[in-house]
This record gives C-alpha cells, sequence and structure tokens, in this order.
C-alpha cells in the first residue's frame, strides 16, 4: 500500500473526528443554553456527568477491540461499522424536538451519551491501530504527526466556518443553522471514515495470539503504561486550562477584547510547524528530552506573556512560543503510545492495545471534565462576573488560571517524564517482537504444511 495514502488515510480519521469533537467542545454549551432551551446549571452538570460515562464506554471498546479478530485486523472495521452510527447520532444530538422542558433535557442527556458512545467507537481504534500499521519507529512517529496536523487542521475548519455556515443556513433561525451544519459535519465525518478503513491495513500482527481474561489484561499494565495515562492527564488538563482561560486574561486583565479571534487562531496554528517537524526531532533525540524540551518552549512562552504584557510583540510571540510548547508536548505525548503498546507485549507478554487507549481515553475525559469544573469553580470563588468590570481579586485569580496553573501543571508533565525509560530499549524491544512474530509465522507455516 503506498505510504502516503496510508499516512493521509489514517491521519484524516482525526480530522473527521474534530469536525464534530472541536465543535462540541466550543459550540455545544452555547447551543444548549441558547438555541436548545435549557439552563447553563443543567447543561453543565450534564457535560460533566456525560463525561464520566463517556469515560466508562472508553474502557468497554477498549476490551472489546481485544477482543476482536477478523480478516481486516483488530481495529480497523470499527472505522467502516461506526461511520453511519456517528452521522446519525450527530444529527440526533442537534435536533430540537418538540417535548416540554424535561423532555428535551432527557433527550440532550441520551442524545449526547450516544454521540460521544458513536465518538468512541471510531476513536479508540485509531488510538490503537499504529503499532498494526507498521513496525518501523520513524514510521510510526510520521502517522502520528500526520495524525496530529490532520485533527489541528479539523479544529481549525471548525473554528473558521461553523459560525458562518450556522447563520447561512439558518436564515435567522439558529436551530435550522446548527441542525444543517452539524448534518454537513455527521455527513464529511462519516465518508472520511470509510476512507480510513479504505486506506490502512493492519500488517502487523500482535505477538499474542491466545485468548485472555480482563484480569491478565489489567496485569499487562506496567508503569511505563501509567506514565502515559498521567501525561494524557496532565496534557489535556493543560489544554483546557489554556483554551478556556486566554479569552478571560486577553478580555479582562490586558482589555483586548479585539484580539479575541486572532488569538483563537494563534492558538490553533501555531504549533503546526512543531507537529511537521517532530517526527525528523524524533529520529535524532530521544523522546523524553523532546518532552523536556516542549514543556521548557511552553514556560518560555508563557513567562514572556506574563512580564511582557505591556507590549504587543511579547503578547504575540509569547502566543506563538506556548503553542509550539503545548502541541510538542501533545505530539510527543502521542508517539510514546505505540511504544508503551509494544512494552507490554515485550515486558507482560499481552497484547492490550485496546485497554491503553482506553485508560487514555477515561485519564483525558475524566480530566477534561474534572478541569472544567475546577476552573468555573475557582473563578467563582474569585469574585468573576461575566461581562463586567471585575475587583482586583477577580483579575487576580484570572491571571493565575491563565499564566500559573499552566506552568504548574508544565513542571508536573516534567517531573512524570523523568520516570520514562522506553527510549533506551525501544531498539531492543523491535528485535524481540519481530524474533518472537517470526517464530508465530513458521509455527503457522509448519502446521499448515
Amino acid at each position: 500500500m503506498n505510504k502516503w495514502r496510508k499516512r493521509i488515510g489514517y491521519g484524516v480519521g482525526d480530522l473527521g473526528c474534530n469536525l464534530v469533537f472541536s465543535t462540541m467542545a466550543s459550540y455545544l454549551m452555547v447551543f444548549y443554553t441558547d438555541v436548545f432551551g435549557i439552563t447553563a446549571a443543567a447543561a453543565g452538570t450534564m457535560m460533566l456527568v456525560t463525561k464520566f460515562i463517556d469515560a466508562m464506554t472508553d474502557t468497554g471498546m477498549g476490551l472489546i477491540v481485544d477482543r476482536t479478530h477478523t480478516r481486516w485486523g483488530q481495529g480497523r472495521p470499527y472505522f467502516a461499522l461506526g461511520a453511519i452510527p456517528f452521522a446519525v447520532c450527530t444529527f440526533l444530538t442537534f435536533y430540537i424536538p418538540d417535548f416540554g422542558e424535561s423532555g428535551k433535557l432527557i433527550w440532550a442527556y441520551v442524545t449526547y451519551c450516544l454521540l460521544c458512545t458513536a465518538y468512541t467507537v471510531v476513536n479508540i481504534p485509531l488510538n490503537t491501530i499504529v503499532p498494526r500499521l507498521t513496525s518501523d519507529v520513524h514510521e510510526r512517529d510520521i502517522l502520528v504527526s500526520t495524525r496530529m496536523i490532520c485533527a489541528l487542521i479539523g479544529t481549525a475548519i471548525v473554528m473558521t466556518i461553523t459560525a458562518p455556515l450556522v447563520e447561512f443556513f439558518g436564515q435567522g433561525s439558529e436551530a435550522r443553522g446548527y441542525l444543517i451544519t452539524m448534518t454537513i459535519y455527521g455527513i464529511a465525518a462519516m465518508f472520511i471514515f470509510f476512507f480510513t478503513f479504505s486506506s490502512t491495513e493492519e500488517v502487523v500482527p500482535p505477538t499474542v495470539q491466545r485468548k485472555h481474561t480482563l484480569k491478565e489484561d489489567f496485569k499487562g499494565l506496567t508503569s511505563q503504561a501509567w506514565i502515559l495515562f498521567f501525561l494524557n492527564l496532565f496534557y489535556f488538563s493543560l489544554y483546557v486550562v489554556r483554551n478556556t482561560t486566554v479569552i478571560y486574561y486577553f478580555k479582562y486583565n490586558l482589555g483586548r477584547t479585539d484580539w479575541l479571534s486572532l488569538v483563537g487562531m494563534l492558538g490553533i496554528l501555531s504549533g503546526l510547524p512543531m507537529l511537521f517537524i517532530l517526527p525528523t526531532l524524533e529520529r535524532h533525540f530521544k523522546k523524553r528530552n523532546l518532552m523536556f524540551f516542549s514543556v521548557a518552549i511552553y514556560i518560555l512562552g508563557d513567562l514572556l506573556i506574563y512580564f511582557g504584557q505591556n507590549s504587543v510583540f511579547c503578547l504575540l510571540a509569547g502566543l506563538v512560543i506556548t503553542g509550539l510548547g503545548i502541541y510538542g508536548i501533545f505530539g510527543v505525548t502521542f508517539s510514546i503510545q505505540p511504544d508503551v503498546i509494544d512494552y507490554s507485549e515485550y515486558k507482560k507478554n499481552a497484547s492490550i492495545s485496546g485497554l491503553i487507549a482506553a485508560f487514555q481515553g477515561f485519564f483525558v475525559k475524566g480530566g477534561m471534565g474534572l478541569t472544567s469544573f475546577i476552573i468555573g469553580l475557582f473563578l467563582k470563588t474569585g469574585g468573576y462576573v461575566p461581562n463586567a468590570v471585575q475587583t482586583t481579586k477577580a483579575l487576580s485569580y484570572i491571571e493565575f488560571s491563565f499564566i500559573w496553573m499552566p506552568l504548574i501543571l508544565c513542571c508536573i508533565i516534567a517531573g512524570l517524564t523523568v520516570f520514562y525509560k522506553l527510549d533506551a530499549i525501544r531498539t531492543k524491544m523491535t528485535v524481540v517482537l519481530e524474533s518472537r512474530r517470526e517464530e508465530m509465522r513458521l509455527g503457522e507455516s509448519v502446521k499448515g504444511n
């Protein structure tokens, strides 16, 4: 199979996911409160509750993937199986039924849970499939970076055209505008998942073919897997904190409301250069060191914004630098995952790529939901009042949230990375696992004769 077709086919899978996921992250709350017609408190509670339900379905889907054995592979079939339900659930989530207040709230809970489940069906396999597409470490890094770039493009598309599309299709009716726009996104994602299915092929079998129990699966988790899980937890906490509080900081602390669109685009697009060069960097430097480097870049940009807040150049440069840093952390975290999956096979003789991806999802979604809740509570404690002149105390709480909270999270990420050790044994793991696969092929050949 053509390498670039495989790379693009795998990568655009996350573009399809992000057409809907990024829209939910940016627009779903305002859709529920301003268009759907439920209260902000009810919407916030629903999104927190469903986030933890979603985290549990991730675990279930991971276990299903580990127990799937078809001629198309373990994870790949779910791109085709999940494509149509994903589009249908997107439509249902943004459809407003003619129910009473309680009925509409129940509809919101059910459809949002269904959409999150449909997302899990296609996204968990996307997280597990890289070690099955190739055993070449550099090619894996390229696949991961291609995916990150496509995810970033998907987010940029959503941030750029969603509001204009809602206005264009709505013609004065936001309900109709959201429904048509999201139906288009859902159908586009459906065709993208079909393309991902047709453009990928699982050619690297797991070295463990026997049936395994749930207890054995959990025993297959290594210390390196737990480091990966907590890196995901604190990276996505960093992501939520930065993206949530940057608007507050520029609007209230700096009084730069005219910059908000620019700030949003810089936050998204500034990471592209890092993702483009990351595979090359990973070829020459240890992933552990690249994580330290990315953390240092973020902290540098963070401090530049703080100390240069009266300088336009320092503010914009700081945004770009923190963007490079945060997407460096993002890219390295995801490139570590295939190595962690291999390490469970190497060390514990356990093929648990689905379980590892599921735990990643659990920590990511649970962490995002909890972090959003903590930020809201923290700002409330500081006396924040929406669309008003803020008190000195409220401004200090906003500043802490945007400047110092990310810096603390970066230090935690660096501390966790100290315990990551797979760079040193990556080559040895590849040799041992390839040897085991060769033994399996010889055994199957003998049986065939």
